[in-house]
């Protein structure tokens, strides 16, 4: 056809032999746990694998149907570590019954199929920018649900629960992705008046009064998700959030400085008036004290044995179920890292990062990719999301950072976390597919010709960086293929 350069098949056969091999780690994984713990290979191994097989297989079909430039990469690696975490949760379990396990395999059933709904229905990423305040709205109702009498649940101290009757759910899991949406909807919409108004002081231009109106609204969600809520990992991960995507916006240095100085007010002040912060930086500074070590709630223990069992893997680590993982409490969803650590030692816990690292470039690299700001901005914000979230997590179990309580994504039990984040892998495969398909330009569309004033906009849009490259070559008119195909 004129005018159009055929992009390269869309490599899907890389992604089934991925997802094969994905599957087999996760297999292999399970097998390996139950041959250490000495238990028999009963036909739940079976089902279990068998079970993620076909949902993953399914959200592979829907990906070739709906998403076909897709990258080819982030499902695999989804479905690896997802797998690793229900062969890990599988192992702990202390009893015959798989009431964990089973769980936590539902809810991948679950999430799987959202994710798919959502690549399914959703044709355009854009379509959703047209309601920002409608996804602000609704993070503002999910955040004050577990706060209403009746429904609202308090769990070790944190009331970020709902009570559904039949299960708990965790609304602020939600909330990231809703606030997320907005955002960037907010920022890409506004991005100009950001950038150009403002006043210069130094190097450096800080945004007028009526603009900062973001940034503390950012300030102020989290400030109330860690006063009224009492959830310090919520709060750390929604303003880290908030201050990625300002950033990636508008690239301005002095965004990131106000944001600090609000992080840096907002930690005093918590750390001063509110004693369950101050607990827990209490933990995290004497964690080895005995005191607090055997406190009887909210000590060291948790963190202490986590260190130790760690310790104990070394380098190659005691090999799946020959290990005490049942020392550390909390050890299938806070401390599943630590479990990991003393299990697959130095060597499976890095690889096991290597994997997260994978993944949040390819996600990088779609929000590169994207040819709309807010396709930009979104991919990049919810890639930071899962960075973020998995830097505080691994930093409360090293003791680099305070223990906040979020879980590990994909790995942990919890089903709300686990649905959420693939959530995000669904818009993120949207992005994707997105930004790496063709574009189509017809033949006649031409800036000079005729027909000039008639063309549409979004084809022009498209076409005009490959015209400038064509110009440099002497070529005249060139149709071209947008996005990355690596």
């Amino acid at each position: 056809m004129p005018g159009v350069i055929s992009p390269p098949h869309p490599r899907r056969n890389v992604e089934l032999l991925l997802l094969v091999l994905a599957l087999g780690i996760g297999l292999g994984a399970n097998l390996l746990g139950a041959i250490g713990t000495e238990q028999e290979i009963t036909t739940a191994y079976w089902v279990q694998s068998g079970v993620l097989a076909a949902a993953s297989l399914a959200l592979h079909v829907v990906l070739r149907l709906r998403a076909p430039f897709a990258d080819p990469y982030i499902l695999p690696i989804t479905v690896t570590l997802n797998g690793l975490g229900l062969a890990i949760i599988h192992r702990l379990e202390t009893s015959n019954t798989l009431a964990n396990a089973t769980t936590q395999l539902v809810w991948t059933v679950v999430a799987m199929a959202m994710a798919g709904a959502l690549l399914w229905f959703v044709r355009d990423h854009r379509l959703l920018r047209r309601w920002p305040y409608l996804f602000l709205a609704l993070s503002a109702v999910l955040l004050v649900l577990p706060l209403l009498p009746g429904i609202g649940m308090t769990v070790n101290g944190a009331r970020i629960w709902v009570n559904l009757g039949v299960g708990t759910f965790q609304p602020g899991e939600i909330a990231k992705i809703t606030l997320a949406v907005f955002f960037a909807g907010y920022l890409s919409a506004n991005r100009d008046l950001i950038l150009l108004a403002g006043k210069k002081v130094g190097p450096l231009t800080f945004p007028r009064m009526r603009d900062l109106g973001p940034l503390v609204v950012a300030w102020l969600v989290a400030l109330g998700v860690l006063v009224f809520q009492r959830d310090l990992g919520s709060a750390l991960l929604f303003f880290g959030l908030f201050m990625a995507m300002l950033y990636i916006a508008t690239s301005r240095a002095s965004w990131i400085l106000l944001g600090l100085g609000l992080i840096g007010l907002g930690a005093v002040l918590a750390f001063l008036f509110m004693p369950h912060v101050t607990a827990r930086f209490d933990v995290w500074l004497n964690a080895f004290d005995r005191q607090i070590y055997e406190r009887q709630f909210g000590g060291s223990l948790q963190v202490v044995e986590g260190v130790f069992g760690m310790a104990s893997g070394g380098f190659m680590g005691t090999g799946l179920g020959a290990g005490s993982p049942w020392r550390v409490p909390l050890n299938h969803s806070d401390m599943i890292l630590a479990t990991i650590g003393e299990e697959l030692g130095f060597v499976g816990l890095s690889a096991v990062l290597v994997l997260y690292l994978l993944l949040f470039t390819r996600i990088m690299r779609a929000a590169l990719g994207a040819r709309d700001a807010f396709g930009k901005v979104l991919a990049a914000g919810l890639a930071f999301t899962l960075a973020w979230q998995l830097f505080v997590v691994a930093g409360g179990v090293m003791l680099v950072i305070p223990m906040t309580g979020l879980t590990t994504p994909f790995l942990a039990a919890g089903g709300s976390s686990l649905l959420a984040n693939w959530i995000i892998v669904g818009l993120v495969l949207r992005i994707s597919h997105s930004a790496r398909r063709p574009v189509v330009v017809d033949d006649m569309v031409n800036a000079s010709g005729p027909g000039a004033g008639h063309q549409d906009p979004a084809k022009l849009v498209a076409l005009e960086p490959h015209r400038r490259g064509a110009g440099r070559r002497g070529s005249a008119r060139r149709a071209a293929v947008g996005g990355d195909r690596a």
